[in-house]
């Protein structure tokens, strides 16, 4: 069994335990967000779907969507402020934040410890309990500053 089938497994068990069903939908878009090094949006979750199921509607998809990141099993995330397009991924991987580039549109994940010195200094001084942080930065990268393109702002697409 491949590492994505194994957590695909994992994922349908923990589904079963809070009541949930195991549809031949949500077994499928587990997959494919399992399955894919890329940041996907609904859309392109549903296009990639839709190959192999072709009955399967773009609703079909958000219901299913909400369902699993109710259930924990997608996070989803936003890479530009005006919150319009939600990717979904994995929760697999560590907590890691975005840093997109307004002039390729280009997408880098980033670690830092400073999240969590953050969360603590909040925790302290607030009294409060942070469970998640979403962060997303925007800029330009390395190319594009070295080609120039800096102070062009392009509709972002994920790469």
């Amino acid at each position: 069994m491949s590492p994505s089938e194994e957590r695909v497994a994992r994922a349908e068990a923990l589904l079963r335990e809070q009541g949930k069903r195991i549809t031949p939908q949500r077994r499928l878009l587990l997959r494919i967000i399992e399955e894919s090094h890329e940041h996907l949006d609904a859309e392109q979750i549903y296009l990639r779907a839709k190959r192999e199921d072709p009955r399967l509607s773009l609703s079909t998809v958000y219901r299913t969507l909400a369902v699993l990141k109710e259930a924990g099993l997608v996070e989803q995330r936003y890479f530009a402020r005006d919150h319009q397009r939600e990717y979904f991924e994995s929760p697999r991987t560590p907590e890691h934040y975005h840093f997109t580039c307004i002039g390729c549109g280009r997408v880098i994940e980033f670690e830092t410890p400073r999240m969590q010195q953050l969360k603590l200094e909040l925790q302290e001084n607030q009294a409060v309990r942070v469970t998640h942080a979403c962060v997303c930065l925007e800029g330009y990268c390395a190319d594009c500053l070295a080609q120039g393109r800096k102070g062009k702002r392009i509709q972002l697409t994920q790469q």
